[in-house]
């Protein structure tokens, strides 16, 4: 297909589409509600939500396709080719950007949280590239699947560059990770942005591994869902998901570009503040029990661990 924004768009629709009925089926009970939204200064997109089902409590895959002005901020970030745009025009340069996020929080604290989001951003002067990531946020971490979990992303980068894992990897371990607590949101997995096409690659050849990314999400959630869902839970359990919960609500908030921009483009609130859990907890100074469960994921979340 020619690369454009229509087709690009076009593609994420279908990925929306395709995700959507993949984890219907896997909860067996719960269906998607869509909302088509507008927004006043252009684009809009179609929020769908998913709830209070078999598996998962709430989750959404949204998808967006925004333009307008370009925000400010983009001119203050350290970007070479965006400074240029701004500096070459009389009139404020437009921009473009489109993409699907997903967040899935399921009841079973067995289950983990997931989140991918893949999008395509461009601007007034042929500045575009391609971002996006996928990263897994267990409440209880599984050796196993941690290691399931990074062998599939791998396998995805491995089919366009043997370089990317590693470095998209490292790109994840930082990028989620909660300072303010010294630890990092999950497992990781791997998290890109401005590939474009004066990347070692070129375009073409990034947005098919760009491509690949979204795809993986359903085979490899499905996977994880399916092993865990049946798994037997205490109520001390359910106190650790939501105290796991709390901490992911800390990044989304304090951290995540994402909610920032949507918030300063003036994006959609409820789409955007999407990928909060319905219920979440924070318990003052908490301490795990010595030895158990809790405290070995604790010690697990840290940068730089090779899973596989």
């Amino acid at each position: 297909m020619e690369i454009n924004k229509e087709t690009i768009s076009e593609w994420l629709k279908n990925l929306q589409d395709s995700i959507c009925s993949s984890l219907e089926q896997a909860d067996g009970r719960s269906k998607f509600e869509e909302e088509n939204w507008t927004r006043p200064e252009g684009g809009g997109g179609r929020t769908r939500i998913i709830k209070e089902g078999n598996v998962i409590e709430k989750g959404g895959v949204l998808f967006s396709a925004v333009s307008g002005d370009a925000p400010d901020f983009l001119f203050t970030e350290k970007d070479h080719s965006v400074s240029q745009v701004s500096s070459t025009n009389n009139t404020k340069p437009q921009f473009f950007a489109t993409g699907v996020s997903i967040v899935i929080h399921p009841k079973n604290p067995m289950v983990p949280i997931i989140h991918m989001n893949i999008r395509y951003f461009e601007m007034t002067g042929g500045v575009k590239w391609l971002g996006g990531g996928i990263d897994l946020t267990p409440h209880y971490i599984v050796e196993e699947d941690a290691k399931f979990f990074h062998a599939q992303l791998k396998n995805v980068c491995d089919k366009h560059n043997a370089n990317y894992y590693s470095k998209f990897k490292k790109w994840a371990d930082d990028y989620f990770y909660i300072n303010h607590r010294k630890e990092t949101r999950g497992i990781g997995g791997i998290f890109f942005d401005r590939l474009n096409t004066e990347a070692e690659m070129g375009f073409e050849k990034n947005f098919a591994f760009w491509q690949g990314v979204g795809k993986a999400f359903a085979p490899i959630y499905t996977e994880l869902i399916s092993k865990n869902k049946n798994k037997t839970f205490t109520k001390k359990n359910k106190e650790w998901q939501l105290l796991r919960r709390g901490r992911y609500v800390e990044f989304n908030l304090v951290y995540d570009k994402g909610t920032k921009f949507g918030l300063e483009t003036n994006g959609r609130v409820e789409s955007i503040l999407m990928s909060l859990p319905k219920i979440a907890g924070w318990e003052y100074d908490f301490k795990p029990d010595k030895d158990s469960e809790e405290e070995r994921t604790l010690s697990l979340l840290k940068k730089g661990i090779e899973w596989i």
